[in-house]
């Protein structure tokens, strides 16, 4: 496992500084409080301890090794007859036990295992030194369990950074999965229709060129306008795709446009009917600007349901409605030909696409022939408060 990234680490200079000043702390101890009592001498070098924590942040290992050197130094230093022996070990190796737990935390499994086996190691040499018998067993137990607790602890607070790491990892992958299946969405509603037009068009000049130059120069002139307009988007999304580019962003030869929105059903009916398909756009409510989301996926929505009408409807005309509800925006398209706009396996992945678009709304959809005769294709998306005071439809 490798070391877990901690907080920027002091500057040197602090660290020599406190690294300096615990061991005139220590000298203190042992020069200027020997009269103590042992409890006073542990307790100082605990609290002398605290002036490691520019080391213990640059090399955990060094200042575990300083305090264990330190706390050793005092209780050497402190009044042989002891009455409060347990007291004092406890208090003085305290520091290294939260240090220890640091470690643990921080660093590799390995380093952590070294710093373990060295501190118990000087504990366990220092209570033989000062205690004998029972009293002596009984403090090795409790060094071990406080050794155990400081571990655990540490090991407890490196499994939560990993597990915070690891799900940062994965919503990060979700992200950009989601990302990807967007970008894939809007490629397909942009391009399928456009080429589907395209298609049509060309396969209409083809046939009229020598009998009817006028119409196949119209036809001409719809293809020409329509790759335009798809130059034109696909230009916007790969520019939106390279906006972590900072070189990209700046250079503005390539600027953002306004995504598509239900304001632009006019012209996409314009280009439809240049398809042979004439489009009859309605609009019912109180009109007023939607969220960005919404407006974009009912313009998608609405352009691949035409692109089915032109491609598999075989008909000349069609409806769209768009009703602005106070709850929702209901959105439908309707025409009369054979029915065989078709399902998303059948011809790709046209109401496939709808279908993600409105269940990432939280929406409803509907799509399938009517008994009739003809196709439909219906959406209710939910919508937010209504604003206040209706806008004009633009």
């Amino acid at each position: 496992m490798n070391d877990i990234p901690t907080a920027p680490p002091p500057s040197r200079l602090m660290a020599w500084v406190g690294g300096t000043l615990y061991l005139l702390a220590v000298g203190l101890l042992i020069g200027g409080a020997a009269p103590a009592s042992g409890t006073v001498h542990g307790l100082g070098a605990m609290l002398a301890a605290t002036l490691l924590v520019g080391v213990l942040r640059r090399a955990p290992l060094l200042a575990l090794a300083l305090v264990l050197l330190g706390s050793s130094i005092v209780l050497a230093g402190a009044p042989a007859d002891l009455s409060d022996a347990y007291r004092s070990l406890f208090l003085a190796y305290l520091a290294a036990d939260l240090v220890l737990g640091f470690i643990v935390a921080t660093r590799a499994r390995r380093a952590s295992v070294l710093a373990a086996a060295g501190s118990f190691l000087v504990q366990f040499l220092m209570i033989g030194g000062f205690t004998h018998g029972s009293d002596m067993v009984g403090n090795v137990v409790i060094t071990v369990l406080a050794m155990a607790a400081a571990c655990t602890a540490g090991q407890l607070s490196s499994e939560r950074r990993q597990h915070a790491v690891t799900l940062r990892a994965r919503e990060v992958s979700e992200a950009v999965v989601a990302e990807r299946l967007r970008i894939a969405r809007e490629l397909h509603d942009m391009v399928a229709h456009s080429i589907g037009i395209i298609a049509i068009q060309a396969g209409v000049g083809s046939r009229v060129i020598r009998t009817q130059p006028e119409e196949a120069r119209e036809a001409l002139r719809a293809i020409e306008v329509t790759s335009r307009d798809t130059l034109s988007g696909l230009r916007r999304t790969l520019v939106a795709l390279r906006q972590a580019d900072p070189d990209a962003e700046a250079s503005g030869r390539a600027p953002l446009g306004p995504s598509p929105g239900l304001a632009d059903l006019e012209r996409l009916a314009a280009a439809t009917a240049d398809a042979g398909v004439l489009v009859e756009v309605r609009r019912s409510g109180q009109q007023r600007p939607l969220p960005a989301d919404i407006d974009l996926s009912a313009c998608r929505i609405v352009q691949e349901a035409l692109t089915n009408v032109v491609r598999h409807a075989g008909t000349g005309g069609c409806r769209v409605t768009v009703d602005y509800g106070d709850e929702e925006l209901s959105v439908e398209i309707v025409d009369d030909g054979h029915g065989g706009a078709g399902d998303g396996t059948a011809h790709g992945f046209g109401i496939v696409g709808m279908r993600e678009r409105v269940a990432l709304l939280h929406g409803r959809i509907s799509a399938g022939p009517l008994p009739g005769g003809g196709f439909r294709v219906a959406a209710r998306l939910p919508l937010p408060e209504p604003l206040s005071g209706a806008v004009e439809a633009r």
